[in-house]
């Protein structure tokens, strides 16, 4: 696997003195720019939806089969999910669809950064079996949402203490099975600016991702998997993709548009020639996973959500 960029910046006390100034106020939504297209420069990118995509009275096997059939490159599974490891083997072995990686699925409700130590233990527990789990189906990365700002207990700062020292505690599997933890950005209160455009709170996601590893060496082991359609509520995600850059190691897909909320991909506000753009700009590596999440469906949907992945990004 690619490490990250030599030299990224250590974060430092000003950075985590920046976090409890910046923990209060209201979030700014910024208005949509348009602009002219950049000079465009092709992504090798690699397509992918999620399991929970495809239809559910299939069997695995036929989702995997499905899945391949209409064009996409890979497929991304929960963890845990309702298949035995023996069951997913089986079905991409018949399919020739490999998975990429796995999304802890109980990391909302058992976060690293509760205020209740036990619920934690079990939250660093699933995070292990779903490093696990990524091995064993051959994938390469945990999609994790560290935790969430719910109150005095679940501060900005007690999720970025409680959920760097559940993660530090899983890097020496991590590297064992050759998995990065890749950390998602979501609606969580976690790692914005609310004292401003939130377009800067990209810098404290980016402190935070480097904060994580306790070792240079262990910092091949973390990164982020970047939500486009995530961000574009509350700013810009081209703009959180050019401060991020290589810690970047995956992309989620989706639109958002201050009409219509969630929108089909290429319909919302997301200014996708800019985004094209910052993910050029990035040096993300040859064949970076770009998945879909949206609502799936049959054939006919998927086939019309590989078309839309290709039309937003390799146009």
């Amino acid at each position: 696997m690619e490490s990250p960029a030599p030299g990224l910046p250590s974060p430092s006390a000003s950075s985590r003195r920046r976090w409890l100034r910046q923990a209060a106020g209201g979030l700014a939504v910024l208005p949509l720019a348009r602009f002219q297209d950049p000079p465009h420069r092709p992504l090798n990118l690699r397509f992918a939806v999620k399991v929970g995509m495809t239809p559910g009275d299939l069997s695995l096997e036929e989702r995997f089969r499905l899945v391949r059939d209409c064009g996409f490159d890979g497929i991304e599974l929960d963890s845990p999910n309702a298949w035995t490891r023996e069951e997913v083997l089986a079905a991409r072995e018949a399919s020739g669809l490999p998975v990429h990686g796995v999304v802890d699925s109980v990391h909302w409700n058992q976060r690293l950064s509760h205020p209740d130590p036990e619920v934690r233990a079990r939250g660093v527990q699933a995070l292990r079996t779903a490093i696990e789990d990524a091995a064993a189906y051959g994938g390469d990365s945990v999609l994790l949402v560290p935790g969430r700002v719910t109150g005095p207990e679940e501060t900005q700062e007690l999720v970025w203490e409680r959920s760097i020292e559940g993660i530090r505690s899983v890097l020496p599997l991590a590297r064992e099975n050759a998995v990065r933890i890749l950390i998602e950005n979501v609606w969580n209160g976690f790692c914005y600016r609310h004292d401003g455009p939130s377009d800067q709170g990209a810098e404290l996601l980016r402190d935070y991702i480097d904060a994580i590893p306790a070792r240079a060496e262990d910092r091949d082991l973390v990164g982020s998997y970047f939500d486009i359609g995530n961000h574009r509520k509350y700013g810009r995600p081209e703009e959180w993709i050019r401060t991020l850059g290589r810690r970047i190691h995956k992309l989620d897909v989706k639109d958002w548009g201050r009409e219509q909320g969630w929108a089909r991909i290429g319909e919302g506000d997301v200014d996708w020639p800019r985004v094209r753009e910052a993910i050029a700009a990035a040096g993300l590596p040859a064949g970076t996973w770009a998945t879909a999440e949206v609502a799936g469906g049959g054939r006919e949907r998927l086939l019309d959500i590989r078309a839309r992945l290709e039309r937003v990004l390799r146009p």
